[in-house]
């Protein structure tokens, strides 16, 4: 057998940890490559070495070549792993592994160059009579001509594009040229080719795909199916084997063709062959990933096969060693992707540092990720914080399980789907497997408002009581006074001096009255009611508690500015104890509830990439003033206010953060 002794991994985050350990129980010495903002990353840590390539941009770190396979030269890597995304699919990356003596655990490069390129993919896949949806090619004008041939909607995407990215449904004639527009300059950020086509929109379609697995000697297998329908923005957030929705007999027939596809094109490493179905059950090819998927861990769960270490197994120059008999789908999985993003602001991604991180602790479960409780999530990178993969029998009870894990899931200090998800697993239309890929447009609204009344309906003494004899209790343990040994009053209590608190909760600020507290009692009068609560169990970060004899648990945290994250009943509240000083003066004084209209600021961290108005120009409310992209997302900055831009502050490519202002407005002059 021959073997790989040492793999440099061409990239971050989850799926370099993912690649990581299967080397490591594979006995193989691991490289991994980091850009300095990564310095604080779980791939760094893990590797047998790191080594730093540089500081953000991803041309000149992640997307560098030259800097990735003279690192691997320079360590003796015999091998490099590319990961999804970034590098993944990029022919020449393979290329220039090849012409330095390097495997590249992946397919061929002209493999890549056909099935890379959409286009290309399609008119080959039509040449032995799989079935596809109507498209249409040409130069920006071409498409805005011949779009109505095929009828509207349509279906804009990059030519070179993957991952959910560059794409966009046109659904009127007067849309389009703006979209192509917005669409290939998406595809030339991020794939490096602004070429764009169209194919026809199918209403209301599932997306499934077919994982395939190929040799050097001409084998093609695959490992049956997988259902990513569940999708925001093109990009999916669940994805379940084998799919609830297809039959037998269709299964049958998507597998085959998937092998056809691998065997025509010679595949030889792990790919995936992406098919849409329509409501007859009817299938058209979409695309093919040349690289391991997001979602191959729930193929993994449901077969036994690690498909890194088959990547690895055939990339060394092996025959293939799963026969088809072989493979079976046993019980059900279910993976969802943990973001940090905001469902109820369109799904925004929030970047920044977590108070805390606490993975579930349920029997059974699968966590691919890169960070761990102190890393800072980057506005520089995808906002996925992990994938969450759960088995079960069967659905229902893959179901269950993961919703254990999620309620089990903590994260404080940025904004997480965790809740949405939650909702989205009870709703009917999941549970009847009644989805498709405009789920999540036409369901959002609906679980975020009840997501809203779910946490309406928790008492706000419950969040309050647990935080106030949080604090109450961590301050007696920390804070005795010095050098004195304790009177009556301080050992029972000061029931005899009355503490009043103001509190911040949520938008409202809440008197609270302490008429009385010790180790084992206390006592909280809010809104004129008494509440009686005494704690059953204390941590740093954990509280449970009783309040007029029902039990209850809380996890918190603080930031620097003492703003405190209490989680009890499935929901997030948001605290703060006004007697409490801040960590800095400027802290202290930072006025939250203020706003400046005559300066616009970004919503987060990242890269100026248009800007559209001037100095002088007069805007209106709601009008697009720049764009700024992060998280792999173009967010469009828009005018608070009727105004004349008095100056622009930045420049297009101008990396920004959160406190900079963009724009300077003055007021109309009447």
């Amino acid at each position: 057998m021959k073997a790989i002794h040492k793999i440099l991994i061409a990239n971050r985050g989850e799926i370099a940890v993912r690649v990581l350990r299967t080397a490591r129980k594979l006995g193989i010495k691991t490289v991994s490559v980091y850009s300095q903002v990564d310095a604080d990353s779980l791939h760094v840590t893990l590797a047998d070495e790191a080594w730093c390539i540089g500081e953000v941009e991803l041309g000149d770190t992640y997307l560098n070549i030259a800097k990735i396979v003279a690192v691997a030269k320079e360590t003796g890597c015999d091998a490099i792993h590319p990961g999804y995304g970034f590098l993944a699919e990029n022919p020449l990356f393979v290329d220039a592994c090849d012409e330095a003596g390097i495997i590249f655990i992946g397919p061929r490069s002209e493999v890549m160059r056909i099935m890379g390129n959409k286009i290309e993919a399609r008119a080959f896949v039509k040449k032995i009579n799989i079935p596809m949806t109507e498209g249409v090619t040409g130069t920006h004008e071409e498409l805005e001509k011949t779009a109505h041939r095929i009828g509207f909607p349509v279906l804009l995407k990059a030519a070179a594009g993957g991952g959910g990215k560059g794409m966009r449904i046109v659904y009127e004639e007067k849309e389009l040229a703006e979209a192509i527009e917005s669409t290939s300059r998406q595809a030339k950020a991020y794939f490096g080719d602004a070429t764009v086509y169209i194919e026809k929109f199918i209403e209301e379609p599932r997306h499934i795909e077919v994982q395939i697995l190929g040799d050097n000697f001409g084998n093609v297998i695959h490992l049956f199916e997988r259902e990513c329908s569940i999708q925001r923005r093109y990009q999916k957030i669940i994805e379940e084997s084998p799919s609830p929705t297809i039959t037998p007999e269709v299964r049958e027939k998507m597998g085959a063709a998937a092998v056809a596809i691998g065997q025509a094109i010679g595949y030889n490493n792990a790919g995936t062959i992406e098919f849409l179905v329509d409501r007859e059950m009817n299938f058209y090819f979409l695309e093919m990933n040349t690289r391991i998927q997001v979602e191959h861990p729930v193929t993994e769960m449901v077969t036994g096969i690690d498909l890194v270490e088959e990547q690895i197994f055939v990339a060394a120059g092996n025959t293939l060693r799963l026969k088809p008999e072989d493979i079976r789908q046993n019980g059900h999985a279910i993976e969802c992707r943990i973001y940090a993003e905001d469902p109820a602001n369109n799904f925004q991604p929030s970047p920044g540092k977590m108070t805390f991180y606490k993975e579930p602790e349920v029997p059974g479960i699968r966590i691919d990720t890169g960070i761990t409780a102190g890393t800072e999530i980057k506005s520089s990178f995808d906002p996925m914080i992990c994938k969450l993969v759960v088995w079960g029998k069967d659905r229902h009870e893959a179901t269950l399980s993961m919703l254990l894990a999620l309620d089990d899931y903590i994260i404080h200090g940025i904004s997480t789907n965790l809740t949405y998800l939650v909702k989205l697993l009870q709703s009917e239309a999941f549970i009847s497997n009644s989805i498709s890929t405009k789920f999540c447009d036409e369901h959002t609204a609906a679980l975020t408002g009840a997501i809203l009344a779910e946490k309406n309906e928790i008492p706000p003494h419950v969040p309050m009581i647990g935080y106030l004899m949080y604090t109450l209790k961590r301050n007696l343990k920390t804070e005795p006074v010095c050098c004195q040994k304790p009177s009556l009053w301080e050992t029972i209590g000061y029931w005899r001096n009355q503490m009043t608190i103001r509190l911040q909760f949520e938008e409202s600020e809440i008197t609270v009255k302490v008429p009385g507290y010790s180790e084992s009692h206390y006592v909280f009068e809010i809104s004129g009611i008494e509440y009686h609560s005494s704690p059953l169990a204390f941590s740093p970060s954990h509280i449970e508690f009783t309040i007029d004899h029902c039990n209850y648990v809380a996890w918190i945290s603080e930031d620097e500015e003492n703003q405190a994250y209490v989680s009890t009943g499935g929901h997030i509240f948001r605290l703060k104890r006004h007697d409490i000083l801040a960590e800095s003066v400027f802290a202290s004084g930072f006025d939250t509830h203020g706003h400046d209209s005559n300066h616009v600021t970004s919503p987060m961290p990242g890269k100026v990439i248009r800007i559209h108005v001037k100095a002088g120009d007069q805007v209106k409310k709601g009008e697009t003033l720049l764009i700024i992209e992060a998280m792999k997302m173009e967010n469009l900055i828009l005018s608070p206010r009727d105004a004349v831009v008095k100056s622009i502050n930045v420049a297009v490519n101008e990396r920004v953060e959160s406190s900079t202002a963009l724009v300077e407005f003055e007021d109309l002059k009447i």
